[in-house]
C-alpha cells in the first residue's frame, strides 16, 4: 500500500501528467505534491482545488445530505464512503481531475491531477486515481 510520494509519482506516470497533488479540503493545504503547479503555486493551487471539493462535497445539489451506504464486498457490511467520488474541470489546456479519498478517519482529503490535454488520458486518469485512492496509506 503506497504513501503519499508514492501515490503521487504513480500518478505523475500516467500519460499527460503535468502535476499532482494530496490536498485537505477543509484546511486548503497541499498535504503532498508533484510536478508542476498550473499557477507555479502547490499551496495556491491546493487552496483553489480545496473551495472547488468543498462547494462540491457541501452543497446537497451534489452531494444528498444523508450519505448512500454502499456494499462492501458482499458480506453484508457497509461504508458510508465520501460524498462525491471526482470532480472533472476542463480547461482549454488541460483536465484537473479531483479524487476524494475515503479514510479511516473522519477526512476531507482529495487527490488532485493536472493533466494536459493533448497528451492525457482522461478515462484512464479516472481509473487510475481511483485505484491510487483505494489504496492510499494515509499516516
Amino acid at each position: 500500500m503506497p504513501g503519499i510520494d508514492e501515490c503521487l509519482l504513480e500518478a505523475m506516470a500516467l500519460p499527460g501528467a503535468r502535476g499532482a497533488a494530496l490536498v485537505d479540503w477543509s484546511s486548503g493545504l497541499a498535504l503532498g505534491t508533484a510536478g508542476e503547479s498550473p499557477v507555479g503555486d502547490h499551496e495556491t493551487t491546493a487552496a483553489e482545488t480545496a473551495e472547488l471539493a468543498r462547494a462540491a462535497a457541501e452543497y446537497e445539489s451534489f452531494a444528498p445530505a444523508e450519505p448512500e451506504r454502499i456494499p462492501d464486498d458482499g458480506s453484508g457490511r457497509t461504508s458510508a464512503g465520501p460524498p462525491v467520488e471526482d470532480l472533472i474541470v476542463t480547461t482549454r489546456t488541460g483536465y484537473h481531475v479531483l479524487r476524494f479519498v475515503e479514510t479511516s478517519f473522519d477526512s476531507s482529503v482529495f487527490l488532485h491531477l493536472w493533466l494536459d490535454r493533448a497528451d492525457g488520458n482522461l478515462a484512464l486518469a479516472r481509473h487510475r486515481l481511483r485505484a491510487l485512492a483505494e489504496g492510499l496509506v494515509l499516516r
